[in-house]
């Protein structure tokens, strides 16, 4: 074991006890008790099967589950360890060493890959070298920033974004009965209203706490360290101002005023929390027609527990004078776990003449659209849906609103009343 050194070696065989006849799968104490399945399902060919996100998705955990539902022994190598950074620049005597070490076929996971000076050359270089191993990996949502890395790993990686819970991952836990079962729907839905669904903060006595060191890791390390921004006290505030405004026009020349920075800087900095998966700029869906306004995007947070952290607080939704656009973000979000991240795209519409449908899903060469009720919209459509339905004949309309109402048609187009724990599934499964 000459190619590994011996301080790397060390923590190999600390980090996984059943290379020196330890007992167990290397901890199992990665996946807690009550685990919650994922919608994402992991497979391992040719290329690496990489996961990123937001910090605290889940990620790690989600390829601990994988791995030890295979049943046979992984190598699980942890690049936060100094001393395996040191060993790990070589893919070429890296594999040699795996091959003194592992038996044939042993899958390698590599945990916060984004750590080591060179990630997606050295990744790159195990695939090219195909050595006949599974191999899987985490990254933060900073190593997809790199353009290095995306060229060094384009065809080599399967790339799996991971978010927080969702609605649908959580609601098979209930076990109410069926009579009760839409209150304990319409409870969870609350709860993600306003906690959101980050694992730890989900399962935590104290969500609130624990959503404010989720913020500060994010707002601290990640900005300062892993972005490398300058200013994180404007970067702060740019962040504040943007959960402030979910569901409205990005206004750059107002939060560039307040953070004390450049309209650009503002632009960048609100371009950085959308690469790092804390919020989506939505752009407006244009179809051709010269009405509407294809100028500023509109901003979403991906999980409505941070963005009441930053801006809001936890008050009872029905106490709250943001309900609707609370709402409308749960929703959003919703709908994005459930979609391609590629393939799939959602704008919003916005015309001149002042009509507005708040998301529009592009999905496998179909359009849907949704419009967000905070309450009962007692089955009826208002003229904004009825001005987007005659001029793009959309194959659905969805109203989210606050009680289910039977299905109509207007032309070609389906409209459906749902509950806003029924709309993922719906876009998804319809």
């Amino acid at each position: 074991m000459s190619r590994i050194p011996d301080s790397a070696l060390q923590v190999l065989l600390a980090d996984n006890p059943w290379l020196t006849g330890g007992s167990g799968l290397a901890s199992d104490r990665f996946v807690p008790a009550a685990y919650v399945a994922r919608h994402m399902r992991l497979t391992a060919d040719q290329r690496v099967c990489l996961v990123v996100g937001p910090r605290q998705a889940g990620k790690s955990t989600l390829i601990w589950k994988t791995l030890l539902d295979r049943g046979q022994p992984f190598l699980y190598v942890n690049c936060d360890e100094l001393a395996l950074r040191d060993a790990l620049k070589s893919p070429a005597l890296f594999a040699k060493a795996l091959d003194d070490l592992l038996p044939p076929g042993t899958a390698v996971f590599f945990e916060e890959v984004q750590r080591l000076p060179e990630a997606g050359l050295f990744l790159k270089g195990l695939v090219d070298r195909h050595i006949g191993r599974p191999l899987f990996a985490t990254g933060s949502s900073s190593f997809d920033l790199d353009a290095r890395t995306r060229e060094s790993l384009a065809g080599r990686a399967q790339r799996h974004l991971l978010l927080p819970f969702s609605l649908a991952e959580l609601a098979p836990s209930l076990n109410d009965p069926p009579a009760l079962r839409e209150h304990s729907l319409d409870e969870l839905t609350d709860k993600l209203t306003r906690y959101g669904g980050y694992p730890t903060v989900f399962t935590s006595d104290t969500p609130e706490t624990a959503l404010t060191g989720l913020v500060e890791s994010f707002v601290i390390r990640d900005a300062s360290d892993r972005f490398q921004v300058r200013n994180p006290a404007a970067f702060r505030k740019v962040l504040e101002l943007a959960a402030s405004q979910i569901g409205n026009l990005c206004n750059y020349s107002e939060w560039a005023a307040v953070a004390g920075v450049s309209v650009e800087t503002a632009r960048e900095y609100a371009s950085l929390l959308a690469d790092a998966h804390i919020l989506r700029l939505v752009r407006p869906f244009v179809g051709g027609k010269r009405a509407e306004i294809t100028s500023a995007p509109k901003v979403f947070f991906l999980d409505n527990g941070v963005r009441n952290r930053l801006f809001g607080g936890f008050a009872a939704l029905e106490l709250r004078p943001d309900h609707g656009a609370l709402a409308e973000n749960f929703v959003f979000s919703e709908i994005c776990k459930s979609l391609g991240p590629v393939l799939d795209d959602i704008r919003y519409w916005r015309s001149k003449s002042g009509a507005e449908v708040d998301l529009v899903i592009e999905r496998q060469g179909r359009i849907d659209a949704v419009e967000v009720k905070a309450g009962d919209s007692r089955g009826r459509l208002d003229r904004s849906a009825m001005s987007f339905i005659e001029a793009y004949a959309p194959r659905r309309f969805f109203v989210v609103n606050s009680r289910e109402h039977p299905d109509t048609k207007v032309g070609k187009t389906r409209v459906r009343f749902v509950k806003p724990h029924q709309i993922a599934h719906a876009i998804v499964r319809e």
